[in-house]
């Protein structure tokens, strides 16, 4: 009599619909996603408010602002190397608590604390990354891979909901309620923590990978709402199994840890380049208010949310390798033209957002991409440390995209450059230059993940016969 195998039960696991029981646990990682972002972007415009009633230094700001990044960096590397020893589903859940406790306590600040709001703010971007890390990567093994292409790319699309929430929230409440009332909405990702708690199960693969064959066999049939004796309950444990060693990325394949750190900081840094100079450039060239400029910017945000709304239709059609390439290489031609049309009026429009926009559909809609991409090259042994490289990556180029930036500019100031019309168009070709390295990172260095089943690591990747069924209603 044969005996059962990881594959045998995964690849039943694998022909899952898209049933009811998908779409709740899609929904509340969704939660995950659109919440912890919502935290992590509410500072902005607490930071309006308060920076200049508690007499705010440049420093001052900066390690407030600059402090999170340096959370999110830290957070990804540790929760993510977490999830794959322990799981997806408690680190999930502990770095959504954080966030959302964090982000809660800066509206009970005493008025001065800038210190404590610093503390604060690092651990509102360490529990985001520690949350959307292994969130990502339940989703990723969770999606049927008939699916999972569209699916996890739709996914993303919800952190950037989450941005836009925040800027709503803030919006209707700040007269209102004040800043703190705004600063304690952010308790609101607890529910979504104990949500996630409460329904989402553990990664069936994760638990196969550690040889918890009668936990993965029980979900899966829950999953695939079979009796449990019609699934397989493999025997033989696996002869490797999820780590922690970070090291394990680049010596498994230094081909796939470099590409993962391109694609994310390329990507990263060009996102908050143009939204961190934009404003500035259109007041400067155009000679508007600051606030004008920022309600420019709607469209530029709109765009990107519409670029991964778009590219979750289309991955399904071209794969994810060569949409990764199409996309930064499209963005490329209209970040440096941004930067050369910087001064123009269409219309009495600026040219320079709607070619801000265009560069905003593809770079952000690659997010989308890019984002669950990682995880599917890597495999389930080390799914949730490389989200967690991609997240610390992302983290990084936020950093260092506005730093280059400063440099070319000529100025000190790296929360808001001061952007000169010389250098305007130097900036958005480094922009466009990012986004080339993306490109080429996808061509050379990247390899095509849609229409194979997830496996247990990168040279362990199949492609399965493709099971015809009709679209999940």
């Amino acid at each position: 009599m044969a005996v059962a195998t990881s594959e045998d039960l995964l690849g039943l696991f694998d022909q899952a619909p898209l049933n009811a029981r998908y779409w709740r646990i899609f929904a509340i990682m969704a939660g995950v996603f659109l919440l912890d972002f919502f935290d992590f972007f509410l500072i902005a415009f607490v930071m309006a408010v308060i920076g200049p009633k508690w007499h705010l230094t440049y420093g001052e700001a900066a390690l407030i602002l600059y402090g999170a990044g340096i959370g999110a960096v830290v957070g990804a590397l540790v929760w993510g190397a977490l999830g794959d020893l322990f799981g997806r589903k408690m680190q999930t859940v502990s770095g959504t608590f954080i966030c959302g406790i964090s982000a809660g306590l800066i509206g009970v600040l005493p008025t001065g604390a800038w210190i404590p709001l610093a503390i604060l703010r690092f651990f509102v971007g360490f529990g985001l990354a520690a949350g959307v890390t292994p969130a990502l990567t339940i989703v990723v093994e969770l999606t049927p891979t008939r699916w999972r292409t569209g699916m996890t790319s739709f996914y993303v699309v919800f952190a950037s909901a989450g941005t836009l929430l925040s800027s709503f929230t803030s919006a209707l409440l700040l007269h209102a309620f004040g800043w703190r009332g705004v600063a304690m909405t952010g308790f609101l990702a607890l529910l979504v923590g104990i949500l996630v708690w409460a329904f989402v199960p553990e990664s069936v693969r994760w638990l196969a990978a550690k040889g918890r064959f009668a936990d993965a066999r029980e979900e899966a049939a829950k999953q695939l709402g079979l009796p449990i004796e019609r699934v397989p309950l493999p025997v033989r444990r696996p002869a490797k199994q999820p780590r922690a060693s970070l090291s394990e990325l680049f010596s498994v394949n230094p081909r796939l840890f470099w590409q993962t750190i391109l694609i994310w900081g390329g990507s990263a840094s060009a996102a908050y380049g143009y939204y961190l100079w934009g404003p500035t450039i259109v007041s400067l060239a155009l000679h508007v208010t600051p606030a004008q400029a920022a309600k420019y910017f709607i469209y530029v945000a709109g765009a990107g949310v519409i670029g991964k709304i778009i590219l979750s239709l289309i991955a399904p059609l071209v794969g994810r390798r060569g949409l990764g390439v199409l996309f930064g290489l499209v963005s490329v031609v209209f970040l440096a033209s941004a930067g050369y049309f910087n001064a123009v009026l269409v219309g009495g429009f600026p040219l320079f957002i709607l070619l801000t926009a265009a560069s905003a559909f593809f770079v952000e809609g690659g997010f989308s991409n890019l984002a669950p991409y990682t995880v599917e090259q890597y495999g389930v042994r080390l799914g949730s440390r490389s989200s967690g490289l991609g997240q610390a990556a992302n983290g990084v180029g936020k950093i260092v995209g506005p730093l280059v930036l400063a440099l070319i500019a000529g100025s000190s100031n790296i929360i808001a450059p001061k952007a000169t019309a010389a250098a305007v168009f130097p900036a958005f070709v480094f922009l466009g230059v990012l986004m080339l390295g993306v490109a080429l990172a996808y061509l050379f260095l990247g390899v095509e993940t849609h229409g194979r089943e997830m496996a247990l690591g990168p040279e362990e990747m199949v492609v399965r016969a493709p099971v015809l069924e009709t679209r999940p209603s």
